[in-house]
């Protein structure tokens, strides 16, 4: 049945609430988000779905709270929160509703639960606590800070912000997923190069895109460079060992560190060399001729040095 109102708490929000509440208006968009604590409202019936409040995780009765005793918690023991709990039976629904290919449902709604969901359900039951300083530049607490000020007396100003906040966290949860399926349509452009270049050094893309997975995936270790065009030239890529740090396969070469247009040319002998970043990660040229061949040379001398 389709719910007249989507019912949270009142008074302070947090990430979790918002967040499911951002699920729940995509699928459920005539409903009318009510934020109390009174029981008339936080009890099951028919016309709404409830959410962070209610003292119970009942699905079939469409209460998804986490504060109770005996709280739901994860296959591998870790909690939910209640953006964990509308996510695990709406979010399908949900990625279905936002274009999501159906044969990437799955796939898209595992990545986002984990990369995602479960660092908002931990840091609201407090398992995960983010320190240092970015600590209050998570999502999370960025989101916090749209709470009205405690001195803020006007009538209505929670949940003012609270509709202001929703906005953006809708725009998080959006972007982030997609991106993810970006990636898994990526996945199958960068395939099809990898099977093209066979045992060469570079890969060429027809577009830049997110190419390292795809990589890491097809055990392409043989691939030291990508080569993809831009708006208006060519950019040469290298290609990093891991998710996390800044170190290459193999870097593009020294002579090149920081040159532009003429100095570059005449450091590489390639016309139409443009640029090369002083941390030699990235350089581009004025053509796909010279970018491959940039990229030629930047294969012999690392296979050179080792």
């Amino acid at each position: 049945m389709i719910p007249d109102y989507l019912v949270t708490h009142s008074g302070g929000f947090h990430a979790d609430e918002l967040l499911s509440s951002v699920i729940l208006t995509r699928l459920f968009p005539q409903a009318k988000i009510v934020r109390s604590r009174a029981p008339e409202w936080i009890s099951p019936a028919a016309d709404r779905i409830i959410y962070d409040v209610g003292g119970a995780y009942e699905a079939e009765n469409r209460i998804f709270d986490h504060h109770q005793r005996g709280a739901p918690l994860r296959d591998d023991g870790q909690p939910y929160s209640s953006f964990g709990l509308v996510w695990k039976h709406y979010g399908r629904d949900y990625l279905a509703a936002s274009g999501i290919a159906a044969a990437d449902i799955e796939t898209v709604h595992e990545k986002f639960d984990g990369s995602f969901v479960l660092p908002i359900d931990l840091t609201d039951n407090g398992a995960l606590s983010p320190t240092g300083l970015l600590a209050g530049l998570t999502l999370p607490s960025l989101l916090e800070t749209l709470k009205p000020v405690f001195d803020d007396s006007e009538p209505g100003a929670d949940d003012r912000q609270f509709h202001i906040a929703l906005a953006i966290a809708r725009s998080f949860v959006e972007a982030s997923i997609g991106r993810s399926a970006a990636k898994l349509r990526a996945e199958a452009v960068v395939q099809s190069a990898i099977a093209a270049a066979g045992e060469r050094r570079v890969l060429e893309l027809p577009m830049g895109m997110p190419f390292r997975p795809s990589i890491i995936k097809a055990g392409a270790n043989h691939l030291l460079f990508v080569v993809h065009p831009r708006d208006k030239d060519w950019c040469l890529t290298t290609i990093r060992k891991a998710d996390e740090g800044f170190e290459a396969r193999a870097d593009l070469p020294a002579s090149w560190a920081g040159l532009t247009n003429g100095e570059l040319e005449a450091a590489s002998g390639i016309t139409g060399a443009s640029f090369c970043h002083n941390g030699r990660f990235v350089a581009a040229a004025k053509t796909r001729e010279a970018a491959l061949a940039m990229a030629d040379i930047a294969v012999a001398e690392a296979l050179k040095e080792g």
